[in-house]
């Protein structure tokens, strides 16, 4: 009795804590925006809370979403998947369609929805991870099967790469597919899959970079940065300057002087480095603090799961936030090439920030209605799927 009373109340503190964590990033994520925002806003748009009031009319939005979805049955919002999988399908042809999508720069992700814009790959990140988790489990003693188990699932994640990638949105492409992959190791599919999609993927990858005049010239000053320092090399040089800029202590919140002209659209995808260049070395490694806590108690969620539909939902979930945490912040560093993935819970862009927000509710509605029993189960198990242990 004891036993089970102390993993009840560390699974009410996991999920307080994750909801502090939740709102902390919200937080700090919306005054680092309005400050490397205002001077860029202040000089295109005449107004310095352009972007600071469109993030906060998306921010309100997904925190009514994260309560809605973090209370939400789990088991009945399984009814509606596949609706829910037809409606991203729908949106994201449209952005295809002329007069419906809104090309910016050459690339066309975004529909128009009265006075604001929504970029529909952003509801992919957590719908297809959904339907992954939903299928995967009822699948789960087929998984062997390669026809029955695995193609199903293999298919609907390759349309969506495939309508997503003709929005000239490669980079997001890559880190869905990237996670869907992970979630199927989650689900304990079999090694020799992988390797065949090893073989598969990685050849059709390159011919998607080459494919495009923009990547290949990403890719080269990204192994050369001194081919082209004024051209595509110039925002991630510029970048890298930032960071270093700050120093051990930074130069102060709202005393950047970088954000105003130095590094282009740095209140978006570069918006790392604008933190960085005003909170400095400390600041960062409070950042990675952060997003690690985040990132444990995610899969603290995943490994208190009562079923392997949970399990799977809440660790892909996890892995999707944090992997596009990484991954942005590698580009913004120079560490990998450049490419268009937003900040979590920091970018400028109300879909990105409404999605992560509603993410970050179905984790938290995991741990929230796990059994405190499961955690002794799960925690040696090869992976999060947990498909060892048994279901009652």
């Amino acid at each position: 009795m004891y036993h089970f009373e102390a993993e009840k109340t560390t699974g009410r503190r996991t999920v307080h804590l994750f909801y502090a964590c939740v709102i902390l990033l919200t937080g700090v994520g919306m005054a680092t925006l309005y400050s490397s925002s205002y001077a860029y806003a202040e000089r295109f748009f005449n107004d310095s809370n352009h972007f600071i009031v469109r993030q906060a009319i998306f921010g309100g939005i997904g925190i009514f979403l994260f309560i809605v979805f973090s209370h939400i049955n789990l088991e009945k919002l399984r009814k509606y998947i596949m609706g829910f999988l037809i409606a991203a399908a729908a949106l994201c042809a449209l952005t295809l369609i002329p007069g419906i999508g809104v090309e910016r720069l050459g690339a066309s992700r975004w529909i128009k929805v009265g006075s604001l814009t929504y970029q529909p790959s952003e509801m992919v990140k957590f719908v297809l991870p959904l339907y992954l988790a939903h299928i995967l489990d009822k699948k789960k003693e087929n998984l062997d099967s390669f026809s029955s188990g695995i193609l199903p699932p293999v298919l609907v994640a390759g349309i969506f790469f495939i309508l997503i990638y003709l929005q000239n949105n490669f980079s997001t492409a890559i880190l869905i597919m990237l996670n869907v992959m992970i979630i199927f190791y989650f689900a304990g599919i079999r090694f020799r899959y992988f390797i065949a999609a090893f073989f598969i993927l990685i050849p059709i990858s390159v011919l998607l970079v080459f494919s495009k005049p923009h990547r290949v010239m990403r890719l080269v000053s990204f192994i050369k940065p001194q081919w082209d320092p004024l051209g595509a090399g110039f925002q991630v040089q510029a970048s890298r300057f930032t960071i270093i800029s700050g120093g051990f202590w930074g130069k102060g919140i709202g005393q950047g002087t970088r954000k105003i002209a130095s590094v282009p659209e740095i209140h978006s995808d570069f918006i790392f480095s604008a933190f960085v260049e005003e909170t400095g070395f400390l600041g960062m490694i409070l950042f990675f603090v952060l997003f690690a806590f985040f990132a444990v108690l995610g899969y603290m969620a995943a490994l208190r799961g009562d079923s392997v539909f949970k399990r799977l939902l809440a660790s892909g979930l996890t892995t999707m936030i944090v992997s596009q945490m990484l991954l942005n912040v590698a580009v913004v560093s120079g560490a990998l090439p450049a490419t268009g993935i937003p900040l979590p819970f920091f970018s400028a862009g109300g879909s990105s920030l409404a999605t992560t927000l509603i993410c970050a509710g179905l984790i938290a509605n995991a741990a929230r209605t796990g059994r405190p029993a499961l955690w002794s189960e799960n925690i040696n198990s090869p992976n999060f799927g947990g498909l060892e242990a048994d279901d009652e």
